[in-house]
């Protein structure tokens, strides 16, 4: 009898996969009402979503797509995968020459969402969440001073943080992810994000709660994230029922939450109740550090961080907690091996400092380069307790007033997205490679 039970168990779950529907979507040759086939693709994202089952997948032709109804971001409901990178008529898949873009502009910031992508995925068990070859691209619905903080050869000025907006602008920046999933996840599967590009993301580039199963964000490009570039948390109350490997991505510019560089800005975040195993990735030129893994209780967490590439990230390569102090340490440095010591460290294996960054000439933007080696912060306070004016609005009982001059040099600036592309293969072994 139990034999018997088996083999209706596994002929169910054979004869689910065996009938996962494909679908297409195409920005330039698709009409709405599809039906969703190759010679007769869906012409937006959404009607896709809207007919697709679990477990189907859906191949997205090269243009820029955007939510229902226009909207800057696009909610997956359940769990698909989604391909880029394809021709008009998908003969062929290379995703900088047929670029499946979300680049929503500035003007739809009133319909924008927590994240560009939202996973509203249902709870309980569940195929396969994959997203595959998607370029998210946030450049436009920033908002950027005019001329403030813009150095020579960068495109704009600096990153506004809201509610300050530039002259060209409606809205102000939105804050939002390139990829969310809900914080009350309790979806039980796999999320595989790889071989995508996050670039100028207004806030995290990726920020993934999984309730149980395995999160792997392979092979990616992240340029000009603020805060964190990716970032994976357990919803689940027991521990370790989430891992994450993130491996094979080449993560650059991570920038800090304000404009002072006073915190954040981190590659990747090491999370309590996660195991993090972080390999053979690029971390370079972030304003805080590579990898954080000072935040929570390093007991709580599970992390192997070996095979890495850093360089140039102005404060750290990796952040660990050695109670009660913070250690910001570099690849470089005799404490660096000793991390395994600590509690939660898995592993620390052969990470490397990149002595030479010339080996990213011609590859990472120039002028951006050297605008972020050199930004910077400033204060200048003109406050005068015994001026006329502060000396009359003593009298009155009102307090007295001054004047803080900021100058930054840089920050967040957009990034150009056409040079991401020149990241893929750009080293050989680490960091996003060649997408064949």
């Amino acid at each position: 009898m139990m034999k018997k039970l088996l083999f209706v168990i596994a002929s169910v779950a054979l004869a689910a996969t065996s009938f996962s529907a494909d679908w297409y979507v195409s920005a330039s040759t698709g009409k709405k009402k599809g039906p969703g086939t190759k010679e007769e693709p869906f012409k937006a994202i959404a009607d896709a979503l809207k007919k697709a089952a679990p477990g189907d997948t859906i191949y997205m032709a090269e243009g820029n797509y955007s939510g229902l109804l226009g909207a800057s971001e696009i909610i997956i409901d359940k769990p698909v995968t989604i391909k880029g990178g394809y021709a008009a008529d998908f003969s062929s898949r290379d995703i900088a020459a047929h670029t499946t873009k979300i680049q929503p502009p500035n003007d739809k910031n009133d319909s924008k969402g927590i994240g560009v992508i939202t996973l509203k995925l249902p709870n309980g068990a569940g195929p396969d969440m994959v997203i595959d070859g998607i370029v998210i691209d946030q450049s436009y619905m920033n908002s950027y001073h005019d001329v403030k903080g813009k150095p020579e050869g960068v495109e704009t000025g600096m990153w506004l943080e809201p509610p300050a907006k530039g002259s060209k602008d409606q809205f102000a920046s939105a804050k939002s992810y390139s990829i969310y999933s809900e914080t009350a996840c309790r979806y039980e599967g796999n999320i595989t994000i790889q071989n995508c590009v996050f670039s100028n993301s207004g806030n995290y580039g990726i920020n993934i709660n999984l309730y149980k199963g395995n999160v792997k964000v392979i092979n990616n490009v992240f340029v000009a994230c603020r805060m964190i570039s990716c970032n994976v948390l357990c919803s689940n109350a027991a521990p370790f029922t989430t891992t994450c490997e993130f491996a094979n991505n080449t993560v650059l510019f991570s920038w800090s939450r304000t404009n002072d560089f006073g915190d954040m800005g981190y590659g990747y975040r090491c999370n309590t109740k996660v195991v993090s195993n972080v390999h053979n990735n690029i971390f370079g030129l972030s304003v805080f550090a590579g990898v954080d893994n000072a935040m929570g209780d390093p007991k709580s967490k599970k992390v192997s961080i070996d095979n890495n590439v850093f360089f140039l990230n102005k404060k750290a390569d990796v952040t660990v907690v050695k109670s009660p102090s913070i250690l910001k340490l570099m690849v470089d440095s005799d404490e660096f091996e000793d991390m395994v010591d600590f509690p939660g460290m898995e592993s620390v294996e052969d990470n490397v400092s990149l002595k030479n960054p010339a080996a990213f000439k011609g590859i990472i933007n120039d002028a951006y380069l050297t605008a972020f080696l050199n930004a910077s912060y400033s204060e200048k306070t003109d406050y005068d307790e015994n001026s006329p004016a502060n000396l009359f609005r003593e009298a009155m009982g009102m307090n007295k007033v001054g004047k803080i001059e900021t100058k930054v040099s840089m920050y967040g600036n957009r990034y150009p997205l056409e040079e991401t592309f020149k990241l893929f293969g750009a080293y050989q072994g680490a960091g996003a490679q060649a997408i064949q």
